[in-house]
């Protein structure tokens, strides 16, 4: 008799991948590369049309640069590690990098670059306080406002009477986000397959060259990291690496 197939703890479903255009909102550059841009890599082959949003420039990011100097080097960073997975659409909205701070204000942007691009997928990054169950591994507070206002924006976006003058100007609401994914949560219970792609999703962090020099005492492997968690999340999925998403699903106007 054969032996019994081991059994995959908490298993991962795959995402549904029927959809044409996404849009991807994060704090900071290097945000989407920390796993994420092997997914990217994988959707612009099937075809699929992806715009990076990135809310500041990184500029508070590199502790011996000065902002002035690591925010135009960090998006200059950015483009060039989306282009390796296939993103040629980079826009950066100029907020403070380290105080992004929850409101109308931060919603009203991003209902604007929601009703801009129409996507039908929005890709945020981990916004629960942790990225581990346990708890032990502290979020920090940019990536948790951002995704927060993500989910308020898309619905901001697809009510006509939220942000009227965006209306008034010319952009129409849209109601088409089916939903929300959230990279790299703790909550995660979908996952895409980046095995074929991950080769890129290293090397599009690799692009961010200045910043990786300046994390810890220059010991940081790229491909090692990403081997880690990409690994542990494809055996979930039945694949050798995966990227998790925790997903929302939106009732919209």
């Amino acid at each position: 008799m054969a032996a019994d197939a081991p059994v995959v703890p908490n298993p991962l479903q795959a995402v549904d991948e029927n959809w044409q255009r996404g849009l991807a909102i994060v704090a900071h550059p290097d945000d989407l590369e920390f796993g994420t841009a092997a997914a990217v890599a994988r959707w612009t082959r099937q075809g699929k049309e992806i715009v990076y949003v990135l809310l500041t420039s990184g500029e508070a990011g590199i502790d011996g640069m000065d902002p002035a100097e690591a925010g135009p080097t960090r998006e200059e960073e950015q483009r060039a590690s989306a282009a390796i997975v296939g993103v040629s659409q980079v826009d950066f909205l100029g907020l403070p990098d380290g105080i992004l701070e929850y409101g109308v204000p931060l919603r009203r942007d991003l209902s604007r670059v929601i009703r801009k691009y129409k996507p039908e997928i929005v890709i945020t990054n981990n916004f629960r306080d942790s990225w581990d169950e346990a708890g032990n591994a502290l979020n920090m507070s940019d990536h948790i406002v951002t995704g927060r206002a993500v989910l308020d924006a898309v619905r901001d976006a697809a009510n006509r009477w939220v942000f009227r003058e965006q209306i008034d100007e010319g952009l129409e609401k849209w109601s088409g986000v089916r939903e929300v994914w959230a990279a790299g949560s703790p909550l995660a219970k979908h996952a895409a397959d980046t095995t074929d792609t991950f080769g890129l999703g290293v090397r599009s962090l690799e692009a961010h060259a200045a910043y990786l020099r300046d994390l810890g005492s220059g010991d940081f492997y790229p491909e090692e990291f990403l081997e880690g968690f990409s690994r542990q999340t494809g055996n979930r999925l039945g694949v050798t690496y995966a990227a998790g998403f925790e997903i929302f699903r939106l009732n919209l106007y």
